[in-house]
């Protein structure tokens, strides 16, 4: 078989065992995969950012169903697919996904663009998911670089640069482009991208890799070197910190509750909430001052959010509709409020899912 005209491909055994190996141990039992459907591919991407396959296996499901193609997705308020999204975190994502099918419907006809390049001109999407979406679904030659192909990369070619420094970040994405298929690139390309997360995802995994499992183990650096746990290396890393936060749970007899929709930069932001104080105190100087109402103080918990634990303290008061707390929000009878955009935490809380902690 000849090269696609203009491919250079240094490692062509690289590609082909990733490729064989997906075949018959890969991953084939996903609701995203065996599809060309660039909405379907794009939403798994969005959905899997920092976020597990087990957890985003039943939020995926719900979405097409309630949304099945992008035209859907468009047309629908942003309310309804906040309330969605609740409970997977990071809710920029949701955001983004909404402004996306827009463009995508209102300013592009309803196709997504065919190449990474036009792809990552659209909201939300960067370089990794644009070559994910542009490889599945176009058979575009180009290289994803999300967190799992880092580490399968970095641990073959025993690439320890240090990858909170952009440069070297430049170079593996360049080395990942020289290792691409290079022959029947639009057919293999699909087959490719899915091996090379696969392998990442189920082989060459972060802390226990069975490397006895691996397609590449003969060739592959850190192997050869017996600490595949080094790889990839990043030195720079967030620190966690902690914020305590308390939560007004205002409600009437009749079971509506006071909600406050959240600004959009921020935590939890766009979503419905109980209004958020940084102190008690400023908690109960929103109360209304009249009817002295009865006020339920119950034990906090804690949230744990990527980079930051939050501990949060609800108050609860029960008010006449008549009165109302000295914040932003309205009553939202009991009928509406489940299906609502709510951050998790405060969902649980309603339902009296909560678990309290000791502080």
């Amino acid at each position: 078989m000849s090269h696609d005209a203009g491919v250079v491909c240094p490692a062509p055994e690289f590609a082909d065992a990733l490729m064989r190996w997906q075949r018959a141990h890969g991953r084939h039992d996903l609701p995203w995969q065996a599809t060309r459907d660039p909405y379907r591919v794009w939403l798994s991407e969005i959905m899997l950012q920092q976020t597990q396959v087990a957890t985003v296996r039943a939020y995926f499901d719900r979405f097409v169903e309630r949304f099945p193609d992008v035209q859907a997705l468009a047309n629908a308020p942003l309310d309804d697919v906040l309330a969605l999204w609740s409970g997977l975190g990071y809710y920029s994502r949701a955001r983004n996904l909404h402004r996306c099918a827009q463009q995508v419907v209102y300013h592009d006809g309803g196709a997504f663009p065919r190449t990474a390049a036009q792809l990552q001109t659209l909201p939300g999407i960067g370089p990794s998911t644009a070559a994910a979406v542009a490889s599945i679904c176009f058979g575009e030659r180009v290289a994803i670089l999300d967190g799992n192909v880092k580490r399968v990369l970095t641990r073959y070619l025993g690439f320890d640069a240090d990858l909170a420094q952009a440069c070297h970040e430049r170079a593996l994405w360049q080395i990942a482009t020289d290792l691409l298929p290079c022959v029947s690139v639009k057919r293999a390309m699909p087959r490719y991208t899915q091996a090379v997360m696969d392998l990442g995802a189920t082989v060459c995994t972060p802390w226990q890799p069975r490397c006895d499992a691996c397609p590449v183990q003969g060739d592959c650096r850190a192997a050869a070197l017996g600490c595949p746990q080094r790889f990839p290396v990043k030195t720079r890393k967030l620190k966690r910190g902690s914020q305590s936060l308390w939560l007004l749970w205002a409600q009437t007899q009749q079971g509506a509750v006071w909600l406050e929709q959240r600004p959009a930069s921020g935590i939890w932001g766009g979503l419905y909430c109980l209004p958020i104080f940084d102190s008690q105190a400023e908690l109960l100087s929103a109360l209304p001052a009249v009817g002295r109402p009865r006020i339920s103080e119950l034990a906090g918990f804690k949230h744990v959010l990527t980079h930051k634990d939050l501990y949060l303290y609800p108050v609860r008061v029960t008010l006449p509709t008549t009165h109302t707390p000295a914040c932003e929000g309205a009553w939202v009878n009991a009928q509406r409020w489940p299906g609502l955009g709510l951050p998790a935490p405060v969902r649980a809380l309603l339902r009296g899912q909560v678990a309290s902690i000791s502080r």
